[in-house]
């Protein structure tokens, strides 16, 4: 059993160091020092080769190095080969942090004092209550229930909508597209935590944003492919979005000469919403990879026909 580290070299170290404290007798491997490409089983990365089967011809398990698996869906994986993503309380700690400071930051108006503080102006605002204050977060996975769990504490009306089914204590659930329409129509901050699939691409839209209250607020900390850009700088322009905060991108880094970068109805943070922590995520690579051997099956698997 092979396993091919494939990041960044201080990230490779770190992962090297966690995996050999728990797992000493695993054979692990940097990139692009893999050795004979035939005794690799399995990959860790963020950003898999093209051409991963036929560079590793007996590939059982790809590990996914984050939560998101979209990346991985277009390389045509044989059955045989297990894609798993990262299900780790760090890494959902991380989320539930940005996701609060997202919504408080929107709720206690911080863009509006912002602005009045670079024109040296001293403006209070009317604040609104917590309760008057509705939150609504698309994607009901392990990170949009953590999430919405968090800011059910603070005292707001909860929502969250997903394509199947969910129950959340104190969290109005919302299931299916039927649904959407609903959803959006009670929704001032929108907070999307989507996977990436052929079904929600695009989903920030016109047609979304439309469907909100005027002055709704958007949150985006799923991926960038989410948002059709143009469609959320005319909700803007036209005072219908309040704010928009935006820790993804459709091209990552942001290219300097766009318009998103000086836009004062956006807040861009660079991809750093949530982030693995390999000291602890390493535990559960290590016990994937015994469940594997063992015929069980792994923690974080990946059905590839939902995408997720």
């Amino acid at each position: 059993m092979s396993l091919v580290i494939r990041t960044s070299s201080a990230r490779s170290a770190a992962w090297r160091a966690a995996l050999s404290a728990q797992a000493p007798d695993l054979d692990i491997r940097i990139w692009p020092d893999v050795g004979d490409p035939a005794a690799v089983t399995h990959l860790l990365t963020w950003k898999p080769p093209s051409d991963l089967m036929a560079r590793f011809p007996n590939l059982r398990m790809v590990f996914s190095e984050g939560a998101g698996v979209d990346q991985f869906l277009s390389l045509d994986l044989p059955d045989s080969v297990s894609l798993v993503r990262i299900v780790d309380p760090a890494l959902t700690d991380m989320m539930v942090e940005y996701g609060v400071w997202a919504t408080l930051a929107l709720h206690r108006q911080a863009p509006a004092y912002r602005r009045s503080q670079a024109a040296h102006a001293w403006r209070p605002l009317t604040q609104p209550l917590a309760r008057d204050r509705r939150i609504g977060v698309l994607g009901l996975g392990v990170l949009g229930a953590a999430l919405l769990r968090r800011l059910h504490l603070f005292g707001f009306p909860c929502a969250g909508w997903s394509r199947s089914a969910h129950a959340i204590d104190g969290v109005t659930c919302f299931a299916g597209h039927d649904t959407l329409a609903a959803f959006l129509h009670r929704t001032d901050i929108l907070i999307c935590l989507l996977p990436l699939t052929d079904e929600t691409r695009g989903i920030l839209s016109a047609r979304t944003f439309a469907a909100l209250p005027q002055g709704a607020g958007v949150i985006n900390c799923g991926r960038g492919g989410h948002m059709v850009e143009a469609d959320l700088l005319a909700a803007l322009e036209a005072g219908h979005l309040s704010h928009a905060i935006l820790d993804v991108a459709g091209q990552e880094p942001l290219p300097a000469d766009h318009p998103f970068w000086d836009h004062p109805g956006i807040t861009l943070t660079p991809h750093v919403a949530s982030d693995t922590t390999p000291a602890s995520a390493a535990h559960q690579l290590v016990d994937n990879l015994r469940r594997l051997q063992a015929g069980q099956t792994p923690i974080g698997l990946v059905d590839r026909g939902r995408g997720y």
